[in-house]
């Protein structure tokens, strides 16, 4: 027998998930930002435009993990729907967190990497990071290596 006490004990399990789920992608978001400012600040010791390029690897990096957990919470939300009953594509028994059964289009990880959050953030760096090497490499004629 479940009561209201319960099921809401379970939603907060379930929003509490989510909650962690975006500060994880926060937190993404901000190394990304400090790994970038550190290849500049070494570019600045070192003149040398390969350390602004291969900030770019680590952007892509977490750019995959932060699509995980993108993913990963839009399951969740899906899973919180039915919970609640505003949408009842599954039924989800009490204290019961079935995040497989969500596998639909949302939910796919390639579409939660190129969804427009993601492409917001990463690829105006990623653009930012190319242009600054070219202006580095071809107008002020600073070596690559």
């Amino acid at each position: 027998m479940t009561t209201d006490k319960d099921k809401r004990k379970h939603l907060d399990f379930i929003q509490a998930t989510i909650t962690r789920m975006n500060t994880n992608s926060f937190q993404i978001k901000r190394i990304v930002v400090v790994i970038i400012t550190a290849m500049f600040a070494i570019f600045s010791a070192t003149p040398k435009v390969i350390f602004i390029l291969l900030s770019i690897f680590p952007l892509l990096t977490f750019w995959f993990l932060d699509a995980f957990y993108l993913q990963q919470e839009r399951k969740f939300r899906a899973m919180y729907d039915d919970a609640t009953g505003i949408k009842n594509k599954y039924p989800i028994k009490i204290y019961e967190m079935p995040v497989n059964k969500y596998n639909g289009k949302k939910c796919r990880y390639w579409r939660n990497y190129f969804s427009k959050t993601m492409l917001i953030f990463y690829l105006p760096l990623i653009v930012f990071i190319l242009i600054i090497s070219l202006i580095l490499l071809l107008l002020l004629c600073i070596p690559l290596v």
